[in-house]
Order: structure tokens, then sequence, then C-alpha cells
């Protein structure tokens, strides 16, 4: 009597080269870095950045980038998660929404600065 095939069951998991694992962690840094720099300018938005001519214009851009923040920490720790796991059992590696996520986010911080940058200038020369 034979034994079932192991084609059917989870697939088998091994330990990666710990060059890709190390990598992975790298890439995952580099989310939480820029994660931290985004949670940082939007406290500076709030503590340095002078009145823009809106009420709550400040709170809503240092929201915005507080939210991205935190956004790229969740998926920056899904991802290095889903990596391993695909390495683990040599799969493909899954694709990401992040980098779209941290471009919408920042061109619209850019937007929003840019467009009360500009009200704010033709308010202070009339």
């Amino acid at each position: 009597m034979s034994e079932p095939s192991s084609n059917t069951s989870q697939p088998i998991d091994h330990e990666p080269d710990y060059r890709f694992t190390l990598a992975n962690e790298r890439t995952f840094l580099a989310w939480i870095r820029t994660a931290l720099a985004l949670l940082a300018g939007s406290v500076a938005i709030v503590q340095l950045v002078p009145d823009l001519g809106i009420p709550e214009a400040r709170q809503g851009m240092a929201a915005l980038l507080a939210a991205v923040s935190i956004a790229l920490v969740a998926g920056s720790a899904l991802r290095w998660h889903a990596s391993q796991k695909a390495m683990r059992r040599d799969a493909p590696l899954p694709s990401t929404l992040m980098p779209w996520l941290l471009a919408v986010g920042v061109i619209s911080v850019g937007l929003i600065v840019t467009s009360l940058t500009l009200m704010y200038g033709v308010n202070a020369d009339g």
C-alpha cells in the first residue's frame, strides 16, 4: 500500500537563503523609516507651519500624513510576512499596493500645500 501523495497537502516550508531574508528585512525597515519620516512631517506641520488661511488646514494635512504613515507601517508588516512566507515555499513574491498608497498620499498633501500656499500668497498681497 502506497502513501498518499503529498502534492495535495500544504506546501513544504524551508529556510530560505539568509541573504534573501535579510534583504526582506531591509525592505521592511526602509518602509518603516519612510513611515517615521511622514509621521515626523505631520508633527512638524502642526507645530511649525504658520496659519495657512483656512482653519484646520494644518491639522488636516498632518492627519493625512499620519494616516499614510500608519497604513505604511501596517502594510509593510503584512508585506514582510507575505514575502517571507513566499520565500519559504518557493512561491512567487506577492504584489503590493504600498508604492501607490505612498504616492497618492504624498501627492495629495503636495497638492493641498501648493493650493494653500498659492491662496495664502494671494491673500497676503491683497
